[in-house]
């Protein structure tokens, strides 16, 4: 038996050879990526736990490459989208600010990787922050460097990371998650991005999410950038609950998965293990928690074109700051005198049982995003 063993592996190798022969090599072992994260793998860990994280998210009109052959080739590089994403440090709040690109501040010095430092402009748009930082300094570094100084001058907060997100890195967001469903209160065309759609509920694919992100002008649009801000908010909160209602968050290796699909495209201080981190932190968080809103602004004195924000927008930012609610703490409900005292608990004389857990808040569809402060759950609340 030994032997038939032994004689047979030694011919079978043998044959072996001669087909290898026959059959030109690869090594693809650099090409590959590693496969998912197996499901019993230990949970993501937050490199920030315990503590506020703020995220500034820049939208850029970069239209060069695959963005030319999205949205135009165009010379330069603006942010028209800015959002600032503060998550409380219990990961229980996700908020959300979208910051008019029109907006009148004071653009301070910005140090530039190429050694040059720019000089401080008073009374400028928010955009020409990062506007700055790229012509002066040449890459994505300097100009989102510009804009998180500017940020952190005009409002207290400090910024934790910085994510620049182009045309494609946007997209490709959204088709990571299959598309995002939206409902359009009216037929809407621009002749600008190519919106075209009817009056319904419509699944957006990338494509057509960007360029519902991205018009102003054309049917029931006004041109301005701030009721754009509102329909992009509308748009984000309905990613969240798409990506909540697949329990994307839950999962690790799921989350790990989908993250790297999304994240192409987009240019980011913060590794995809530390997104997914930070992502699989929230598992647990509401909808109703979710809230999403543009700084309290005013038409701009000095200019109708351009915006000021109003001392509404101080408060906002030192909530933001200190890790408070940013709409300030909520009232407490009032106590019903009608209502009877609780019975003690039996066993326990005296004393009244445990308060049920708090309900989740109650959704409603009056509100109008860029006007408003809304939440995820109000937008889920929203029927065509």
């Amino acid at each position: 038996m030994t032997s038939v063993v032994v004689f047979g592996a030694a011919g079978g190798a043998a044959f072996a050879a001669r087909l290898s022969n026959n059959v030109d090599g690869l090594d693809i072992s650099e090409l590959v990526e590693a496969a998912p994260t197996p499901s019993d793998a230990p949970d993501p860990a937050d490199a920030n736990a315990g503590r506020a994280v703020n995220v500034l998210v820049l939208g850029s009109d970069q239209r060069d490459g695959v963005n030319a052959d999205i949205g135009g080739e165009e010379k330069g590089m603006r942010s028209d989208t800015t959002i600032l994403v503060h998550v409380s440090a219990d990961r229980t709040r996700v908020e959300m600010v979208s910051i008019p690109r029109d907006s009148l501040v004071d653009v301070p010095e910005c140090t530039l990787t190429n050694g040059r430092t720019t000089k401080a402009q008073r009374n400028a748009m928010f955009n020409s922050a990062f506007a700055i930082g790229w012509d002066y300094g040449g890459d994505l570094d300097s100009a989102a460097a510009c804009a998180v100084s500017t940020l952190q001058a005009n409002t207290g907060v400090t910024v934790s990371n910085v994510v620049v997100v182009d045309f494609a890195g946007f997209q490709n967001m959204i088709n990571a998650i299959g598309g995002v469903p939206m409902c359009v209160d009216q037929d809407v065309y621009d002749r600008y991005t190519g919106l075209d759609l009817t009056a319904g509920m419509h699944v957006l694919d990338g494509a057509t999410a960007l360029q519902y992100a991205r018009a102003r002008h054309g049917t029931t649009f006004d041109g301005s950038d701030t009721m754009r801000a509102g329909r992009q908010q509308k748009l984000l909160a309905n990613v969240a609950n798409e990506v909540l209602s697949k329990n994307l968050l839950t999962d690790g290796a799921q989350l790990m998965q989908f993250l790297s699909a999304a994240t192409q495209s987009v240019t980011t201080d913060l590794g995809v293990s530390d997104l997914t981190g930070l992502a699989f932190s929230l598992r647990g968080i509401e909808r109703g928690n979710i809230t999403l809103m543009t700084v309290p602004w005013a038409p701009a004195r000095s200019d109708a074109n351009r915006v000021e924000w109003t001392a509404e927008a101080d408060e906002l930012w030192a909530n933001i700051a200190a890790d408070r609610p940013m709409l300030g703490e909520p009232e407490p409900p009032a106590a019903d005198p009608a209502a009877p005292a609780a019975p003690a608990a039996p066993g326990t004389p005296g004393e009244a049982p445990a308060a049920p857990p708090a309900a989740e808040p109650t959704p409603t569809d009056t509100k109008t995003p860029g006007v408003d402060a809304f939440t995820a759950a109000d937008a889920a609340s929203t029927s065509c």
